[in-house]
């Protein structure tokens, strides 16, 4: 295969890189990513000598510059991870979620179309689905009810990925995860958030009550899911993939703060996030029963390989604090006008 993989500078994204490279190393893969604040060209450092892998620095809303690239690429694969992620940050700037969530997506989607690649693979949420009550679960059949600028505009692209299959025949398969975490995660996310601030003494924010529950998913699960529905998955559907590991945001920062040995008395309730999802569960029984896909980690695994991942790599999580990390250039990267 030579796939065509955006966001790879950020979290999921070079998880999934790393992954691939590993499982499939006969392929060649393209990173094509902006370098925003979420990107960090250190996620990916140790890759870079490897064969068939090649970065490009870019947005996926620049249509010449992605048309270029699936030309000279020769790209056949899309597996379209990039998008602005944080609630928080859409509520202050929705415009910015909609450039690129919804326009950025569909002007992946139109050149995919053009030049008729084998499977587009559009990485989603669980959030497009909205908010449960204390019973039942996200299934793909649940109709969309996004309740943040984020979502919405998750949601959007997700309609314009399932418009392409139905419209066009594009091969395009959707997938909506459950709340992801793990190594080189970005620090403003709740479990690297509760990490990095507990390292340091610092006062742990949780927003209202605590009591949101969510189901939490091993990042390399997810993306050993992803390569299922790569080569297995069929075009115009969508697949659910979750943790089954549900807990409240309460409950994570307590355990957290209790493996490594701080003080409850560090957290500090503050006022909740405008339109605060309640809770998310996600039933994942499509993608086990026709993929065969099943997580590997356990919460507590998950977790534990987690925390001593930050503990190990403390100048990873301090240069993106203090904003070091962004004076660096990802300096393998081909800039859009050097193709």
């Amino acid at each position: 295969m030579r796939l065509l993989v955006t966001g790879g500078m950020g979290f999921i994204g070079s998880r999934f890189l790393h992954y691939w490279l590993e499982k499939h190393p006969q392929d060649a893969v393209v990173n094509f990513d902006l370098l925003t604040y979420a990107g960090n060209s250190h996620n990916v450092a140790d890759i870079r000598n490897v064969p068939g892998y090649l970065e490009i620095r870019g947005s996926i809303t620049d249509a010449a510059l992605i048309e270029r690239v699936m030309t000279e690429e020769r790209i056949d694969t899309v597996v379209h991870f990039a998008a602005e992620s944080h609630v928080d940050r859409s509520i202050l700037d929705p415009h910015r979620f909609i450039q690129t969530n919804v326009l950025g997506t569909q002007t992946l989607l139109e050149a995919a179309k053009k030049h008729k690649v084998s499977k587009f693979v559009h990485i989603s949420t669980d959030e497009v689905y909205g908010t449960l009550g204390e019973q039942g679960s996200f299934n793909e059949q649940t109709p969309l009810a996004p309740n943040s600028p984020y979502s919405a505009s998750k949601a959007g692209s997700d309609l314009f990925v399932r418009s392409y299959y139905e419209t066009y025949g594009l091969p395009a398969v959707i997938t909506r995860c459950s709340n992801n975490y793990g190594p080189y995660q970005f620090p403003e996310k709740l479990i690297p958030t509760i990490i990095t601030r507990a390292l340091q003494d610092e006062a742990v924010p949780i927003y209202g009550d605590g009591l949101q529950i969510r189901d939490w998913l091993f990042v390399d699960d997810h993306c050993t899911a992803i390569d299922l529905v790569i080569h297995k998955g069929r075009s115009g559907e969508v697949y659910n993939i979750g943790g089954s590991s549900e807990r409240t945001n309460l409950y994570m920062v307590k355990r957290i703060l209790q493996e490594l040995g701080k003080s409850e008395q560090l957290i500090r309730f503050v006022p909740d996030r405008l339109g605060h999802d309640r809770r998310y569960a996600v039933d994942s029984s499509k993608i086990r029963n026709e993929l065969g896909w099943r997580p590997t980690h356990t919460l507590d695994e998950g977790l534990l390989m987690t925390l001593d991942w930050y503990r190990r790599n403390e100048s990873w999580w301090r240069a993106i604090l203090d904003g070091t990390y962004q004076l660096e250039e990802c300096a393998h990267a081909k800039e859009g006008d050097g193709l």
